[in-house]
């Protein structure tokens, strides 16, 4: 037990994560910003193992979505088994579990995505990055949200599924599995990895996947004492900008199978400019939608974004 100066006991804090490099990164970085809240007490990572990172031959889709990497992790802490859980929020299905809030989010790294090019590629212009992709390159993701955007602008290209981490993804590019890959900028700077031959991507380019970028803690509704600490940390640009993405997300219900893409920006004038991006995963089809707004409306903005482009997208791009 912790007793802070005010008198008040804390017992350690239990902090679930995924094992990877990149999710235990983001879970130190927030046990530190923790640690700096007055009283806070110990805390200590607990890793558990998932579904999403356990099956790595399939497509997610085929699996049970995104929502496989916090299942087990929210079943331990909706069994008390640890108390918060650290996510990339990109990777956080927009209905949680019964019980279970997003307790803070912490500040958003850039949320842009890099294209990584093999050797066999031209020379990187950041001004036009694909044209240095060879004709009919072979590009390496498991996003059918950036498979969508390049196939859009490059019909040309083939499209390899590669799911892993981050090393493993850097791995079989360099095996030579294809000539390009495509990461988060958010994932690699965490990492501490620069990689010299990377363009990254504007988001007129490549809209990111909504909430990318920003780590969130979930926390068990009842515990508003955890959730009175975590205020202390909470990042309001990025729980603005979480919140009108994650509506959007959640207006448009799509599944892992539906290219979505959604990225909220505040202005220079205080407004906040939200955009979305609907596709076929073959490129085929592609619809790219802005709304603007205060940021105290930030969900109402992600609400109305979603129902326009639902709208006026073909009924089967939701099945």
């Amino acid at each position: 037990m912790n007793v802070s100066r005010t008198g008040t006991t804390h017992p350690p804090v239990r902090a679930g994560t995924r094992g990877s490099p990149l999710a235990l990164i983001q879970t130190r970085t927030f046990l530190r910003l923790l640690a700096g809240v007055p009283g806070a007490g110990p805390a200590q990572e607990v890793i558990i193992a998932t579904t999403g990172d356990a099956v790595q031959d399939r497509p997610l889709a085929d699996i049970g979505g995104k929502g496989l990497f916090a299942k087990e992790i929210h079943e331990a802490l909706l069994d008390r088994r640890i108390d918060c859980a650290v996510h990339s929020l990109k990777d956080l299905e927009t209905e949680l579990p019964a019980g279970i809030i997003l307790g803070c989010t912490l500040p958003r790294e850039d949320a842009r995505d890099v294209l990584i090019l093999g050797g066999n590629c031209g020379t990187p212009d950041p001004a036009q990055p694909l044209a240095a992709l060879p004709p009919a390159a072979r590009v390496g993701t498991s996003s059918v949200r950036r498979q969508a955007q390049l196939l859009h602008a490059r019909p040309d290209l083939q499209v390899a599924s590669i799911r892993g981490n981050v090393q493993t993804r850097l791995r079989k590019l360099q095996e030579g599995e294809c000539q390009a890959s495509m990461l988060a900028l958010a994932g690699l700077r965490r990492l501490g990895i620069d990689i010299p031959n990377a363009i990254v991507l504007n988001p007129e380019v490549m809209l990111p996947s909504a909430a990318q970028g920003i780590v969130g803690i979930t926390i068990r509704a009842d515990d508003t004492a955890l959730q009175d600490r975590l205020a202390a940390i909470e990042d309001p640009a990025s729980r603005t900008a979480a919140t009108a993405e994650r509506a959007m997300l959640a207006a448009l219900d799509g599944s892992c199978r539906t290219p979505i893409g959604g990225l909220a920006q505040l202005l220079p004038n205080g407004d906040l400019m939200l955009t979305g991006v609907v596709a076929r995963a073959d490129g085929s089809f592609l619809l790219r939608r802005t709304m603007t707004g205060k940021p105290a409306d930030a969900f109402r903005i992600g609400t109305d974004l979603g129902a326009i482009l639902r709208a006026a997208a073909p009924v089967d791009l939701f099945g």
